[in-house]
């Protein structure tokens, strides 16, 4: 998928793995304040590596990557999690970000994601604008969250509506509910 600038969007492959990791690393490790390892990609790009997307220039250099898990939560919802996100700094601004997070976003819901998380530092603000303009709300502050000492918020992305109400302790049957319910006293 070519854009009027010229920049191609694709899905890793883990055939690509030669090609895109040591450059994947190299930009998250840039904009990112968490050291990860080779694992740590590894263990998101070989399980789910279909749910990471890269922009590509015409030279086939990686501008913008976003990483992606999909699994059952805690025994509730399908939550997909947005672990990774970073654009080149000269190609910021652009709608990159935006696309890759669409694109992600995209393929969790179609695979039935009920809900959708992140975190990112309190002091990203335009990370915090992209998630709250997607429709991402902030679910919490999480204090000294990052290596770093920085906090984080996490975020959520309520895709169906019973992952929404299961979270506030609304009951999604309004037949079981009524059946919580005392009976009224008969009529006189």
């Amino acid at each position: 998928m070519m854009d009027e600038d010229g920049l191609h969007y694709v899905q890793y492959h883990s055939s690509k793995e030669s090609t895109y990791l040591a450059a994947i690393r190299q930009l998250i490790s840039n904009d990112l304040s968490e050291p990860y390892s080779i694992y740590v990609y590894r263990y998101f790009l070989y399980q789910w590596g279909d749910l990471c997307f890269l922009a590509l220039d015409k030279q086939e250099n990686i501008l913008g990557v976003v990483i992606s898990k999909l699994e059952p939560h805690r025994g509730g919802p399908i939550r997909g999690y947005i672990a990774m996100l970073a654009v080149k700094q000269e190609h910021r601004g652009k709608g990159i970000a935006t696309r890759l997070v669409r694109m992600a976003l995209d393929i969790m819901i179609e695979r039935d994601a009920e809900e959708i998380a992140l975190e990112t530092e309190v002091t990203n603000t335009a990370a915090m604008k992209l998630y709250e303009r997607l429709g991402f709300l902030r679910s919490k502050r999480l204090h000294r969250y990052y290596l770093n000492g920085n906090s984080a918020y996490r975020f959520v992305l309520f895709v169906k509506e019973s992952a929404f109400t299961s979270r506030l302790g609304y009951e999604d049957d309004e037949e079981e509910a009524d059946k919580n319910q005392p009976e009224p006293p008969p009529s006189a």
